[in-house]
């Protein structure tokens, strides 16, 4: 670098040269933000059980699962394997713990109910993935058979038979029924089957004659 001539060599009307800035220390980078491990689960958990209620387990991708927790979709096969991992501890967990737990005597209501929630709840939510997954193609067979026999086992306890085949058929037709009324909700939302009350009413009323008199508890 060439040296500055001494000031009185300066000619006249030249500035004087401002002095140079001190260099600025070197900051080290601000540590990354630790990742909350557990909150990154739930949040999949979370957004994987909404989205298998509203649009199914079949129409539900990995990356709106991920998208939706706001988070990458790389992270639920770290946590979860797979999709079918993510429904099985986001659903399968509680919709058998909610089963297990309810009264028999009021299954149909408040199942009837969760089909006719439209800002549905948590037991709401895991109830309609349950009612969808039992059609699903894409659910593994393992997981489908479990919720399937749970549910069905429990809607067969309700018929006033002591046939059990006979009481499993009857089962089995009320879920089907009742996975319609909630899929014809979800796309004719204008539809016919809007009024809650009115459907409640004429469901409950077939369903009295499908399985029969309220067994005793």
């Amino acid at each position: 670098m060439t040296s500055q001539p001494p000031p009185d060599s300066w000619p006249d009307g030249v500035a004087t040269p401002l002095p140079q800035p001190a260099a600025s220390p070197v900051r080290d980078p601000p540590a990354a933000r630790p990742r909350d491990s557990a909150a990154t689960r739930q949040a999949l958990v979370d957004a994987g059980r909404t989205l298998f209620a509203t649009v199914g387990y079949d129409a539900t991708t990995v990356r709106a699962i991920a998208d939706r927790a706001g988070v990458n979709q790389a992270l639920l096969f770290r946590y979860f394997g797979n999709k079918e991992g993510l429904f099985a501890e986001a659903v399968l967990g509680e919709a058998l713990e909610l089963l297990a737990d309810a009264p028999r005597h009021d299954l149909l209501e408040r199942t009837l109910a969760a089909v006719l929630d439209d800002e549905q709840g948590h037991a709401a939510e895991i109830l309609m993935a349950v009612l969808r997954a039992a059609g699903s193609s894409q659910v593994g067979e393992a997981v489908r058979i479990r919720l399937g026999e749970a549910y069905s086992a429990a809607f067969a306890s309700l018929v006033d038979t002591d046939d059990p085949a006979d009481a499993a058929v009857r089962a089995d037709l009320l879920l089907a029924w009742l996975l319609g009324i909630a899929l014809n909700r979800s796309v004719l939302r204008a539809g016919p089957l809007h009024d809650p009350q009115v459907i409640t009413a004429h469901v409950l009323r077939v369903a009295t004659a499908l399985l029969g008199p309220p067994r005793p508890s």
